[in-house]
Order: structure tokens, then C-alpha cells, then sequence
């Protein structure tokens, strides 16, 4: 029979898979959101500066995703660390979203 720790150490719960779905779903939505803008940019082309938004959000959606799979390994590790909340990356998206918002809205139709 095995003991409570031993049956611990084995289950990890779904806190890491949660971790991995999350991630991913922040970067296809970022994803979506630059398609969605590139489709609105393509009615009436101004020139390459129109495409900055779309531009962005693609390289900010690999950014998230790649943030989600070093997530992935952070909670992975055993012991887990003792800062585990990624406070300087949620801040980082977080503000490469509001530049994409900004340009997308400053820039003339």
C-alpha cells in the first residue's frame, strides 16, 4: 500500500497542464486579434506602416507561447522554486498588448 507522500509525489494535480492551457489560449488570442486586425487593414491599404499592429501581436503571440512553455518547465521542476509567479513576464505581455492597442488606434484609416 502506498503512503500518502509517496501517492503525492506521484500526482502532481493539473496544475501544470492548466498552467500549459493557459498560455496557449493567451497566445492565440493574441494570435486572432492580430489576424483581425490585419483583415481590417487589408480593406483599405496605406502602406506597410498599417500592418504594425498585425505585426506585433504575431511576434507577441510567440512570445507568450514561448513564456508558456518555460512555465511549463518551471512547474515541472521538484522542489519548485521559491518565486514561481512570473510577475515580470504577466507585465511584459501586459504592456505589449497596450502597445498593439495604441498603434492600432493611432494610426489614421
Amino acid at each position: 500500500m502506498s503512503t500518502p507522500q509517496a501517492r503525492r509525489a506521484r500526482d502532481d494535480g493539473l496544475q501544470p497542464e492548466r498552467t500549459a492551457l493557459s498560455w496557449s489560449r493567451t497566445s492565440f488570442g493574441v494570435l486572432g486579434n492580430g489576424a483581425l486586425l490585419l483583415v481590417r487593414d487589408l480593406d483599405h491599404y496605406a502602406g506597410p506602416l498599417r500592418l504594425l499592429p498585425a505585426g506585433l501581436a504575431v511576434v507577441i503571440a510567440g512570445v507568450t507561447y514561448l513564456v508558456g512553455l518555460q512555465r511549463q518547465r518551471v512547474l515541472r521542476r521538484r522542489p519548485l522554486p521559491a518565486q514561481l509567479a512570473p510577475r515580470r513576464q504577466i507585465r511584459l505581455i501586459g504592456v505589449s498588448v497596450l502597445l498593439i492597442v495604441v498603434t492600432a488606434l493611432t494610426l489614421p484609416v
